[in-house]
Formats: C-alpha cells, sequence, structure tokens
C-alpha cells in the first residue's frame, strides 16, 4: 500500500480519535509474508476470536484449514458449501440438531441465502494486519474497525459526509465473519460503496468486547474517507467533546 496513506491516516487518527484502537485489514494473498500462518483447526473455532490477536498487533494468514467452523470458512469463500440441514440450524433445528432461532423458519433462512452475495477466496490465504502493520507491498481490500459507541460514532458520520442520501451505512443479517469479510466484499464492486457496520451475530459476541461492534469499509472508500477528515466535524468542539471521553 502507499505508505504516505498509511502514516496520513495514522497522523489524523491521532489528531481525532486518540486512543482509539487502530483498524485491522485483510486480503488474498498466494504468499503468508511476514504473517504467522494459523495452525489447522482440530476442533470448532471462531475466526473472529482468533482476530483478538490482530488486534494486538500480530498478522495471521488464514487458509481453508485454519477456522473450525463451516460458516467462518463459506463466509471467508474458502468454500461453497455451508452444513446439511443449514436452513434448520439457523432457525427452529430438527430431529439431529438443534436450531439457534435466529430466523423463524427454514424457508425464511433458504429466501435469505438466496439474496446473499457470496464471495469467492482470491488466493489461498487470507492475511489480517493491524493498519500499522501494513507494508508497502500490502494490498488491503477492507479496514475494520472494533470500536465503542463513541468511536463508531465519529465514523458513522464521516461515512456520510459526502454523500447525498442516509443510508450510507448498512447493517445487514450474517454472522460476525459475514459482517467484515463478506458484504464490504460485495460493497468494495458498487460505485459508491458503504459501510458495514457488524458484530451483531450472538454466537460472535462472546468472542469480542462488550459495548464492541465494527465498522467494515472498502479500502477504496476509506482512501476517501481520509481525505475528508480534516474538513469534517472531526475539527469542531462538538467533536473534541466526544473525543476527550474517548481518550479517557
Amino acid at each position: 500500500m502507499n505508505s504516505s496513506i498509511k502514516d496520513r491516516f495514522t497522523e489524523l487518527w491521532v489528531k481525532y480519535f486518540g486512543n482509539g484502537e487502530l483498524p485491522i485489514t485483510f486480503y488474498y494473498s498466494a504468499k503468508i509474508g511476514d504473517t504467522e500462518e494459523v495452525k489447522v483447526a482440530e476442533k470448532w473455532s471462531c475466526l473472529i476470536g482468533q482476530l483478538a490477536k490482530v488486534r494486538k498487533g500480530t498478522s495471521l494468514a488464514f487458509t481453508v484449514d485454519s477456522t473450525g467452523c463451516i460458516g467462518g470458512k463459506k463466509f471467508s469463500g474458502f468454500t461453497e458449501q455451508l452444513r446439511p440441514g443449514f436452513e434448520f440450524f439457523l432457525s427452529c433445528g430438527n430431529e439431529h440438531m438443534k436450531g439457534e432461532k435466529y430466523i423463524k423458519s427454514p424457508e425464511l433462512v433458504r429466501s435469505f441465502l438466496s439474496a446473499a452475495p457470496w464471495v469467492t477466496a482470491k488466493a489461498k490465504y487470507l492475511v489480517f494486519k493491524r493498519w500499522d502493520m501494513l507494508l508497502e507491498e500490502d494490498l488491503p481490500e477492507v479496514v475494520i474497525f472494533f470500536a465503542k459507541p463513541d468511536v463508531l460514532s465519529g465514523i458513522f458520520t464521516l461515512s456520510s459526509f459526502d454523500r447525498d442520501y442516509n443510508d450510507a451505512v448498512i447493517s445487514p443479517f450474517g454472522s460476525g465473519c459475514a459482517s467484515i469479510i463478506q458484504y464490504p466484499l460485495a460493497e468494495a464492486k458498487l460505485a459508491k460503496p458503504k459501510t458495514v457496520l457488524g458484530m451483531f451475530d450472538i454466537s460472535a459476541r462472546p468472542f469480542v468486547p462488550e459495548n464492541t461492534l465494527t465498522a467494515a469499509i472498502p479500502y477504496q472508500r476509506f482512501v476517501e474517507m481520509i481525505e475528508n477528515m480534516e474538513e469534517s466535524f472531526l475539527t469542531t468542539n462538538t467533536w473534541n467533546v466526544v473525543k476527550n471521553r474517548i481518550n479517557k
């Protein structure tokens, strides 16, 4: 990535968000580079939980075998399959499995799945890095904030700053990994991509701190938002009150 963009955002982030946590990013790659390859999963595991290491500065490279959750594999683009009977698993269950009761009926699940914007992995590795860990040769596709409400309010408002409609931020139903991978990648294909607010997935909530949600932004859209920071509400006394609370 362009090092001037990396440095510019870091400077502005500290200036306007103070102690707010830096975002993480991801991209697909044929090479592992300077990252740690996540071991083959021997039992069920959640990709969201593994990202805690990335948020602390350890870069991770996932493969199809790294995540012990079929949903995680699917929403990361590593497989086209979901578990058999997924429509019952997500809804009311059946004689073979308990249902999560996230959607009222199997029929509604099938309809939801038919409209979902599925992605396909572009390479062997799905690499996650924190913003300050990015190298010149890295090409981030999505920027992801794990943030508390005050920080999210700033990202939310900045997402709408140069738009003439009121849904520059969306929050589609889906798993935690879908909200940070699948949906923002789908948005990246659009002329005016939107920020995706997520991590409402009840199953993913135990793997993130309380009062924390995500905002995932296609990289090119994020670059536009960086350019808007210095002329936005972030320069006002109103935001300064919020920033002071973030810094406590």
